[in-house]
Order: structure tokens, then sequence, then C-alpha cells
């Protein structure tokens, strides 16, 4: 399973040298993630309500390979690596015509809303496989 998520590079996103400031780029994969979920028919807003199940970041691993500037029209590639349990680890790259500008390796986990692990729903783990 792919998603692409089309990104524009604005002013504000980028240092004074006029590259992408290096915190925005989980920005970036942050709204990938955000509408890959949507896209997939969950409503997390509504898994809260009914469950009480959220979804947050682990852990990211993170490779800073090429520099994106100001004005570049990026893409993030979110791809399913894992699923298990109250666990999905997702690859995610940040490509400008197809090049690899930043990748990352991102372990989500399901908690309660007390904080505790939460293990996914039976149709959320059927999607994501």
């Amino acid at each position: 399973m792919n998603h692409r998520f089309p990104v524009h590079v604005y002013y504000e996103d980028t240092d004074l040298a006029g590259i992408v400031y290096y915190a925005n780029y989980l920005k970036f994969i942050e709204r990938a993630r955000t509408e890959w979920v949507r896209g997939l028919g969950i409503d997390q807003s509504r898994l809260k309500e009914a469950e009480g199940i959220v979804f947050a970041v682990r852990r990211v691993e993170a490779d800073y390979l090429m520099p994106a500037r100001f004005d570049d029209a990026l893409e993030v590639d979110t791809t399913v690596e894992q699923v298990k349990g109250a666990r999905i680890v997702l690859k995610q790259d940040v490509l400008r015509d197809g090049e690899r500008l930043f990748s990352a390796i991102v372990t989500l986990v399901a908690l309660q809303e007390s904080g505790q692990p939460a293990r996914l729903p039976a149709n959320i783990r059927l999607i994501l496989h």
C-alpha cells in the first residue's frame, strides 16, 4: 500500500539560507500521514469517541539526504512496513521529481486515553494489510 501527498515549499518553511528547515520535514510527513489515514476511511475523531483510541508517534528515524528549497514541489510517499498489535511502522520519503530528499521510518502506537497501549481494532488491521 502506497500513498502520495503533494507538498509545496513556502517561504515560511525555509531558513535563512532558503532551504527547508529540518523540523519542517516532520510537519510534511505528519500532514501526509493524516491524509493517508483519512483516505483509508479511518475517522480518528470517531475512533477516539467510540473506542477511546488515539495514535501517537513513538519513534522517528530520519535521514536528511538533500535540501529542498523555497517554491519546490514535493511529494511525500508513505508505505506501510509493519502492522503489529498496537504498532504501525511506516516508511515515509519526501521526493522532488522522484529524487529522495528525506527518508524516515515512523513508528506509531495506538493508545488508550490513559496513555496505555491499545490493540489496533481488527477493522483497522485489515485495512492496513
